[in-house]
């Protein structure tokens, strides 16, 4: 009964990490649009872009705190699922990838730094999918940490698009996603190396094992007692008569 109880919960969709997923993806055309209004739309969303671009960059900044909220909440509650597990990293792309394309069209971000991004995203994707198919499992580095950090950050910073106490924001969000795709190229590299050596080690295992197995069998062989023969028997036997 327990077991299946746990099978359940694994299949379940309608939990609170799971809501707070979903939630994140149905920000995304509040950004989109709020953005796209701004700078394409006439008369009062002109002259209300401002006020657009400060709607885009809280709504990611709200989107980007249910990123970290339905993880823990599913680790620290014992809610993870399947369907979560699915979902949750499609949503960070979803999210990512089109306020990057937004920003993009709007000229507030260089088109290579969008490629490397966006590329990266995909690119440690398949990895991961790749190290799960095989049975490999490598924890995400600090720098794909910081690399997250940084990118959450410049993002609201060029969607605002303002000037705060003379400081420029889209500056600072510029050198926010030059850091962010530095550091996406390093950790993928990095990611990319463990990786290498996993499979390397696992290799090395798989070959060896035949030859372990082989090893095992000849010292179980040599350790297995032998029986005494009917003679030796015989012999024990008159020896304890006559005592």
């Amino acid at each position: 009964m327990e077991q299946k109880t746990q099978a359940d919960s694994e299949w379940a969709i309608d939990n609170l990490p799971n809501r707070l997923t979903i939630f994140r993806i149905t920000l995304i055309p509040v950004i989109v649009a709020s953005l796209h209004l701004a700078h394409s739309g006439d008369g009062w969303f002109k002259a209300h872009s401002l006020a657009f671009g400060y709607l885009a960059a809280w709504t990611f900044v709200i989107a980007a705190i249910t990123d970290f909220f339905d993880g823990y909440i599913a680790r620290t509650r014992k809610l993870t699922t399947i369907f979560g597990s699915f979902l949750d990293p499609i949503a960070d792309k979803l999210l990512v990838v089109s306020s990057l394309i937004i920003l993009l069209e709007l000229d507030r971000i260089p088109v290579l730094l969008v490629i490397i991004l966006v590329v990266r995203e995909f690119y440690m994707t398949s990895l991961r999918l790749l190290a799960i198919e095989k049975g490999l499992s490598v924890p995400v580095s600090s720098l794909g940490k910081w690399k997250t950090t940084t990118q959450m950050i410049g993002i609201p910073l060029l969607m605002a698009n303002d000037t705060v106490w003379f400081l420029p924001m889209n500056l600072v969000g510029t050198i926010a996603i030059y850091i962010a795709s530095f550091l996406s190229i390093y950790s993928a590299l990095d990611y990319s190396l463990g990786i290498l050596k996993k499979f390397k080690h696992k290799i090395d295992a798989e070959k060896l094992a035949p030859l372990m197995a082989l090893k095992e069998k000849i010292k179980h062989k040599k350790n297995r007692k032998r029986l005494p023969t009917e003679s030796e028997l015989n012999s024990d036997i008159e020896t304890a008569d006559d005592e």
